[in-house]
């Protein structure tokens, strides 16, 4: 049985070249984030990455209520990324991000694209859905460059499956096998970005031994988990 438990991140990415898809889950508030691969990510340095970010690329956390997290917008800040893909590439209100500012100069190429096309988008590349016709966009700029069919009488947008190289997944507990459970809405898109990725990579709270699920618990398989980590005492959670 092969191996999956890697010892830190930077091991666990450290085949990520320049040039390289990586998909991410990030929203409002730290739940669901692999802010420890982010940070990996960072510190290697590796540059034109291609971040698909579902769905909040934008601001690092700084949000009432939460303590400052780990978002994908370091890899701007950090002159890492060459296109990003997302639902929301802005601060809010009155928030610095780094995307928005990059996307405007030229800096960085943008894809923004309506949250739910977009969970589909990641379904779709994790079941080898070829592609799938949705109404989400008809009528605004968002169907520029896209083909348009009418089915039943109403106009549909086509919308092509998504798929990176590497995947960044949070969960709550793995096992060995690399199966995975969730913590309540940190689960989020996490499920879905494992499938669609080449190489899956799980930061996690806590490993337990084979056998210990209840197979019914088990939300992500772990034919799809190519490496885990275990978040160590002061890592980010």
């Amino acid at each position: 049985m092969r191996n999956k438990i890697y010892s830190g991140f930077d091991e666990a990415i450290a085949d990520i070249p320049d040039g390289a898809s990586v998909m991410m889950m990030s929203f409002t508030g730290p739940g669901g984030i692999a802010q420890n691969l982010i940070q990996a990510l960072k510190n290697k340095g590796v540059k034109n990455l291609d971040i698909y970010s579902y769905s909040n690329f934008g601001y690092i956390g700084q949000v009432p209520g939460f303590k400052p997290y780990t978002m994908p917008d370091i890899l701007v800040e950090n002159g890492q990324v060459r296109k990003a893909h997302t639902s929301w590439g802005r601060g809010a209100a009155g928030q610095y991000c780094a995307l928005e500012q990059a996307v405007l100069s030229g800096k960085v190429a943008g894809e923004i694209i309506p949250q739910g096309v977009f969970a589909q988008r990641i379904r779709a590349g994790g079941s080898g859905v070829g592609a799938f016709y949705s109404p989400v966009g008809i009528g605004t700029p968002y169907e520029q460059g896209k083909e348009k069919r009418v089915i039943d009488g109403k106009e549909y947008l086509l919308e092509y499956p998504a798929r990176a190289s590497f995947g960044f997944i949070r969960a709550y507990k793995a096992d060995g096998l690399g199966n995975l459970v969730y913590r309540g809405t940190a689960r989020g898109i996490n499920p879905l970005v494992a499938k669609a990725c080449d190489v899956t990579i799980a930061e996690v709270d806590e490993i337990v031994e084979i056998g210990e699920f209840d197979p019914e618990r088990v939300i992500t398989p772990g034919i799809y988990i190519d490496r885990i980590v275990k978040i160590p005492d002061g890592g980010f959670k």
